[in-house]
């Protein structure tokens, strides 16, 4: 059996299924490597939420994985030298190891992994990048120069969307060495506990004092400038209408700031959610909406979509070029434009009737964007 060697920084509920899974499936060996270190374990102090967060969900469970030691004197994914792993590489060789997936190339010992397997083993490579940050000429030539030495390292890139593969596409790979990895969620678990919450959303909403006839758009994530809440919620108030609300579901810098400004009936602020409260807290809206500026991708949408509901989506989100029909399972707006927004919001309640079943398209189109489809791709290129 061949035998694949993972190499991430740390466990995250968006990767852990899809381990799980590639190990269940039997076709392949497998065992991560997470290069933080076992300090990771430990509750952390997220600047984004302004909060320690630890994941309530079982991220470790179902595949085998090992910590490897982090001599770096400041731990951790924010910078490039945060993880640095002396004995990784003859980790991987003692494990033996016939092909390897990274996660990211920007830490120290991920590149440096990156570079010595290069010619030895399969070297696949999965990144969500794209090409929608705006640079400066002079930064866009050299960042591309040096992205282009990166990825001649790497065998096969993993694409997670269009805008994905575009960007790899310009850092000079071909097209025999994309292959389609869907930015995916844990489908199945959001769509069954949506729908086994019924009565905790119905207390949700009671407990805001959401009226069943009335609509109710939420966000959830972090509270901060690139996320752009103080858009929307500012959009939403001047649509002075009584039979909608607005949720706003997090914490982070903004957070005060943004209580104050909008202290009013219809809009609504809850603290962080973790996962194992995310199927109810999107099972109360009716709309999810994600207005940042700027998006790799947005897996939020992903969530949204396995719960049943329309989505909302800016420009400015990578996910939104895949995963939304106008028209159809929710709406692209253009990012940062209030115009663009508020004619989309009104759009969505000129037709409440039609939400439930523009919800059920946005279930229909997720089913795609799977677990599975990875673990095929990987399967098959190592058969």
């Amino acid at each position: 059996m061949k035998r694949l060697a993972i190499i991430t920084t740390h466990p995250i509920q968006y990767n852990a299924p899809l381990f799980k899974l590639l190990n269940e499936r039997g076709k392949l060996k497998l065992k991560v490597f997470y290069t933080w270190g076992e300090t990771v374990l430990k509750k952390k102090f997220d600047p984004g939420f302004g909060q320690t967060v630890q994941w309530d969900i079982p991220l470790l469970n179902g595949y085998e994985y090992c910590f490897v030691g982090n001599i770096a004197p400041d731990p951790g994914s924010h910078h490039f030298k945060g993880i640095d792993n002396p004995n990784l590489i003859n980790g991987i060789k003692n494990w033996g190891a016939d092909s390897l997936l990274v996660f990211g190339w920007s830490f120290k010992s991920h590149l440096k992994t990156i570079r010595y397997f290069k010619g030895k083993i399969p070297v696949f490579f999965r990144g969500d990048s794209t090409l929608l940050q705006q640079l400066s000429f002079t930064k866009k030539i050299i960042r591309n120069l040096f992205l282009k030495w990166i990825y001649s390292h790497i065998d096969y890139a993993l694409y997670v969307g269009t805008y994905n593969k575009q960007y790899f596409q310009k850092m000079g790979l071909k097209e025999n060495q994309l292959l389609f990895a869907p930015h995916a969620v844990d489908n199945a678990r959001f769509l069954n506990e949506a729908q086994e919450h019924k009565e905790e959303i119905k207390n949700l909403r009671f407990s805001l004092g959401i009226e069943t006839v009335e609509t109710v758009f939420l966000y959830a994530g972090k509270l901060d400038e690139n996320k752009n809440v103080q858009l929307l919620a500012d959009v939403f108030k001047n649509l002075d209408d009584m039979n909608s609300h607005l949720i706003i579901a997090g914490n982070g810098v903004l957070e005060v700031q943004l209580k104050k400004s909008y202290n009013c009936k219809n809009i609504h602020f809850l603290p962080f959610q973790n996962q194992s409260l995310m199927p109810t807290l999107l099972g109360s809206a009716d709309v999810v909406v994600l207005p940042s500026k700027l998006e790799t991708w947005g897996l939020i949408i992903n969530e949204a979509m396995a719960c049943g509901k329309p989505v909302l989506v800016s420009t400015g989100c990578a996910a939104a070029k895949d995963l939304v029909i106008p028209g159809l399972n929710g709406y692209i707006f253009k990012s940062d434009d209030k115009g663009s927004l508020k004619r989309h919001l009104q759009k969505l309640l000129s037709r409440k009737s039609d939400l439930a079943g523009m919800g059920n398209k946005s279930q229909e189109i997720i089913q795609n964007w799977n677990y599975t489809t990875t673990c095929e791709i990987i399967e098959k290129k190592l058969s």
